[in-house]
C-alpha cells in the first residue's frame, strides 16, 4: 500500500487538519491514533474519498482520492455497523453486490457466503443485524466491506461502541485478515490491538503529524505530545 500526502489542510468552521505532508510505501496496515479532535477521523475520511480537502493533494496506491473511480477501490467500516436493519446479514452484502458490482443473485450469494465464512458469521447468514450480538454485526460489516474487492479497507474505530469481550472479538477477527492481500488504514484507540496489527502508526495532534514511524515508537516516543499520549491511554483488553 502507497500513501502520499501533500500539503494537505482541511476546514469545517476551524482547521482541522493543518498542511499535512508525508509519503508511505509497502506497508499493510497503518494506524492513525490521537486524542479526540486531533483530526485523525477526518484523515481517515480523506484517505478514504468520503471527503474532499480543502487544500493539498492525497493519493493512494496512485489513485487521486477525490477522482469518481476511486471509492470503487475502497472498502469502508463505520464505527457503528451501518447494516441496513430490516436485512439479514447475508442479504446486506448480497444487495451491495448486486447493485454496485453488477453480480446476479447466484453470484452475489456465494460470495456473500464466502465472506461470511471467513468472518466466522456462516451461521448467522440469515438473521437481522438486531437479532446478533454488537460484535457479530461489526463482522458483518466487515465482510461486506471486503466482498467488494477493495485494494484498501478503512475502518472508523470499529469496537468503539462494543464492551472489551465484543472488543476482543472483532478485533481478534480484524487480526485474522491483516495477510489476505488488501490493505488496511484504521483509527483505534486500543493500543495493544495498533502493536499487534500495524506496521506503521501515525500519532495525530491538534490537527498535524506529531510523530509516525513503526509501531516501536509506540514503546519510545520522540515527541513530547506523544509520549504524553501514551502516558495517559490504556491497552485496553485486547492482546
Amino acid at each position: 500500500m502507497k500513501i502520499e500526502l501533500d500539503r494537505l489542510s482541511h476546514s469545517y468552521d476551524v482547521e482541522v487538519l493543518r498542511d499535512l505532508t508525508l509519503s508511505l510505501v509497502d506497508y499493510k496496515a497503518v494506524a492513525i491514533i490521537g486524542i479526540s479532535g486531533s483530526g485523525k477521523s477526518t484523515l481517515l475520511r480523506i484517505l478514504s474519498g468520503l471527503e474532499r480537502p480543502t487544500a493539498g493533494a492525497v493519493r493512494v496506491n496512485g489513485h487521486d482520492v477525490t477522482s469518481a473511480d476511486y471509492r470503487k477501490q475502497v472498502g469502508f467500516v463505520f464505527q457503528h455497523h451501518a447494516l441496513f436493519p430490516h436485512l439479514t446479514l447475508l442479504r446486506n452484502i448480497t444487495l451491495v453486490l448486486e447493485k454496485a458490482r453488477g453480480y446476479s443473485p447466484e453470484q452475489a450469494d456465494a460470495r456473500a457466503k464466502e465472506f461470511l465464512e471467513l468472518l466466522h458469521l456462516a451461521d448467522q447468514a440469515h438473521k437481522l443485524p438486531r437479532n446478533v450480538s454488537g460484535g457479530q454485526a461489526q463482522r458483518g460489516s466487515i465482510a461486506r466491506a471486503l466482498s467488494l474487492n477493495p485494494e484498501v479497507v478503512f475502518l472508523d474505530e470499529p469496537t468503539s461502541a462494543l464492551d472489551p469481550i465484543l472488543t476482543f472479538e472483532v478485533l481478534s477477527a480484524i487480526t485474522e485478515l491483516r495477510d489476505i492481500g488488501k490493505g488496511f488504514v484504521l483509527v483505534s484507540h486500543v493500543m495493544n490491538f495498533v502493536r499487534a496489527f500495524a506496521d506503521y502508526v501515525i500519532y495525530m495532534h491538534e490537527g498535524r503529524i506529531a510523530e509516525h514511524g513503526v509501531p516501536t515508537i509506540l514503546e519510545s516516543p520522540c515527541s513530547v505530545e506523544l509520549r504524553d499520549f501514551m502516558a495517559k491511554v490504556p491497552d485496553c483488553s485486547f492482546a
